[in-house]
């Protein structure tokens, strides 16, 4: 896994947020809902919890709270490079920004730094997977190539997530070799079907309470587009907030 003091070494531009309306948009997201962000500096050595009190668009810097000790205040500002990691609505979010300075903020003191040039929203399989209805299955449509034509098979999602699905493959008619690769696969979201190429990356056989098996089988997006990615989104966040009703007693 990615550390928040070395993620720049990893090829991660497919996450890379560089538009700076969207950079000012996550930080302060962050700080409005108070979320903890760790802020690692002397190049992992130390580590500290911050949080982001104000985000300063005008003269392009943030001010974060400061350490609860001096000695650990110090150690920041004589770093010369800071790396944060946070969450936001399960998305892991890393950045880095140059040395801090302290100041004062609403008579507390406090550290300003640079806004950073980029960050980057890892949006991972892991954090994403969301379980969905059993009830009402969203379904997915895979064309397996034959001797003649390609032949749609029909499958449920287990679950989904911002980086591939789980279908479950009843009547095993798909080739489960790692790395095989689907195109034009139809998920059938309630918004409206998305077509998606899929890439095989696990397989698990299990039994079901009548006796048989069925296949559960992990895939990857590859190169999905914005519009898809979009619908996913916005089916992922349905799916939680119809959870979250449930769990509260409110759905």
């Amino acid at each position: 896994m990615t550390a928040a003091s070395n993620y720049e070494d990893e090829d991660l531009d497919q996450f890379r947020v560089t538009s700076r309306r969207e950079i000012i948009a996550l930080l302060r997201n962050i700080g409005e809902r108070n979320q903890l962000v760790r802020m690692v500096l002397n190049h992992g050595a130390d580590t500290i919890v911050t949080s982001i009190l104000e985000v300063d668009d005008d003269h392009g810097t943030m001010l974060l709270d400061c350490a609860p000790t001096e000695f650990m205040n110090q150690r920041v500002l004589e770093s010369k490079k800071l790396s944060f990691e946070t969450m936001l609505d399960s998305i892991r979010i890393l950045f880095a920004s140059s040395e801090a300075e302290s100041c004062i903020h609403e008579g507390l003191p406090a550290f300003i730094v640079p806004l950073p040039d980029y960050m980057i929203r890892l949006q991972r399989r892991e954090y994403y997977r969301v379980p969905t209805p059993v009830t009402n299955p969203v379904l997915c449509t895979i064309p397996v190539k034959t001797e003649s034509e390609p032949m749609p098979v029909v499958t449920t999602l287990h679950n989904i997530s911002g980086g591939g699905i789980a279908i479950m493959d009843e009547k095993k008619l798909i080739d489960t070799t790692f790395g095989r690769i689907y195109d034009n696969c139809r998920i059938d979201l309630p918004s409206g079907p998305i077509t998606m190429t899929l890439q095989v990356r696990n397989m698990l056989e299990l039994s079901l309470p009548n006796g048989r098996s069925t296949n559960r089988i992990g895939c990857q997006f590859i190169n999905p587009s914005n519009a898809a990615l979009g619908a996913i989104q916005k089916y992922i966040t349905k799916l939680e907030r119809d959870r979250n009703a449930r769990a509260t007693g409110l759905g």
